[in-house]
């Protein structure tokens, strides 16, 4: 029964989530709804000790992320930059080469370390514009920037700094670079597979005469300048927050060390307030890397940025709310969901498939589809069972390097349902539906999960690592 409670409330917030009512309303009605069924005198202490408690912890670390990386793509936008890089593209690939662009320049952030949300916010005009001027649906461009973000390079790709590949270096003494064959392969299967097929979707609906679409929403505004700026320039601030995040990235720790304290002045003898500068660095680097791209947009185009700026950055904050508010709710349904008896019996079963590296990534998939997050399935799948994962992979001769590859590429399965926070937030940028555009979110989430199970095969039939 307990199980069931918990499938219960998953199948609920999916279906709520699909059919394009609130998240934020209906998350904590399925967390809540599964407590009440499971033991009714924890429904008022979960929700505010634990749904609460984790989705403002999400707010207070992510939101400026959300806010900043919002602001930073409507200034792309309302510059004219996405529209000159638009532009340049179409010359120097052709329209036929869109979908090929969008998940080039998607992989490129991403791999530079630029956080998903922020390339959801940043990427978008580029992808409306070159999509508008090369007659392709716009509700193919969320499957596509899934592919180019959410796939090869956010757990694949060696070395990504992506929280994905970082979490299991803790549970199995490795690095980033773990794995770099496998991973190389995985991400080359991902990505020709995903490419076959958005390009097969464009095939068709350009076979049907679809175009871009009318009646959409969301829509960047037109540029109403004299003349683009040189695809260079336009560029120029898109580099720098990939560059700055690197750099940031590496200073930060060194500036304030693995803690930093604080006495606030105003606060008498208060205890000294203390940061744990590790757990924070990224997120600091980040925030600091979107503002020198702010800022580079600013001093690249004045003129037409100041014209719109109010009215712009008000509707980018309203989308960064909205955004960091469903993200935040599917935080704090999952946080719950693990809390439950139920869980523990999905947690049990997957524990009992033989083959480790198989059990491994179902467990994985399986947990971070439950709970609706890649990086919040794996910790609590590696936290719970990495010992059993370990003790099964030396007795097999498994390289622990292996263990982390599989572990950070299942993260990225069906941790994409409809109720995941990063779907949600894709949808909500782009102005998009679950009816119009989830269908090839899923299909790009298939490729992704069955590549993990492809790499397992080409391990145990070469040993390459």
């Amino acid at each position: 029964m307990d199980f069931v409670i918990v499938l219960g409330a998953l199948c609920f917030l999916m279906f709520v989530a699909y059919r394009g009512y609130s998240v934020i309303l209906f998350a904590p009605i399925a967390a809540m709804g599964a407590v009440l069924l499971t033991d009714p005198n924890l429904v008022a202490p979960m929700f505010t000790g634990l749904f609460m408690d984790r989705m403002v912890g999400f707010l207070k670390l992510y939101f400026p992320v959300f806010l900043l990386g919002a602001v930073f793509g409507k200034l792309i936008e309302i510059s004219g930059f996405s529209k000159s890089i638009v532009a340049a593209t179409i010359r120097l690939f052709g329209p036929q080469r869109a979908l090929l662009s969008i998940v080039t320049v998607c992989a490129l952030l991403t791999y530079g370390g630029v956080s998903l949300f922020v390339v959801v916010f940043a990427v978008y005009p580029f992808a409306a514009e070159l999509f508008r001027q090369s007659n392709i649906p716009k509700r193919l461009i969320p499957g596509t920037i899934a592919l180019g973000a959410f796939t090869f390079t956010m757990m694949a790709l060696p070395g990504t700094p992506q929280i994905q590949n970082i979490i299991p270096t803790a549970f199995f003494g490795t690095n980033a670079w773990a794995a770099p064959i496998l991973g190389i392969i995985g991400s080359i299967l991902i990505f020709f597979f995903g490419m076959l097929y958005l390009e097969w979707r464009r095939k068709c609906a350009a076979r049907d005469g679809e175009g871009y679409g009318t009646e959409l929403h969301n829509e960047p505004e037109p540029f109403e300048g004299d003349r683009f700026a040189h695809p260079l320039v336009a560029l120029l601030p898109l580099v720098l927050v990939g560059v700055s995040n690197k750099v940031f990235t590496v200073l930060i720790p060194r500036l304030y060390g693995t803690t930093h304290s604080f006495q606030p002045s105003a606060m008498g003898e208060a205890a000294p307030i203390v940061q744990e500068v590790s757990r924070v660095a990224a997120i600091w680097a980040v925030q600091g890397a979107l503002l020198v791209g702010i800022l580079a947009v600013l001093a690249l185009a004045w003129q037409p940025v100041t014209r719109k700026f109010a009215e712009g950055t008000k509707t980018a904050i309203g989308g960064a709310l909205l955004a960091s508010m469903n993200t935040a709710s599917e935080y704090g349904f999952g946080a719950v969901i693990a809390a439950l008896p139920g869980f523990l019996v999905v947690a049990n079963a997957l524990n009992s498939i033989p083959d480790p590296l198989v059990n491994e990534a179902i467990t994985v998939t399986a947990l971070a589809g439950i709970t609706g997050s890649a990086s919040g399935g794996m910790s609590i799948a590696l936290a719970a069972m990495a010992d059993n994962f370990i003790a099964n992979a030396e007795a097999a001769g498994i390289p622990m390097e292996v263990l982390h590859k599989v572990a950070a590429m299942a993260s990225g399965g069906l941790d994409t349902l409809p109720h995941n926070g990063a779907v949600i937030t894709l949808l909500a940028v782009t102005g998009l539906t679950h009816r119009q555009s989830y269908g090839d979110i899923f299909a790009i989430t298939l490729i992704s999960t069955a590549a993990v199970f492809a790499v397992i095969g080409v391990y145990y039939a070469t040993g390459l690592v």
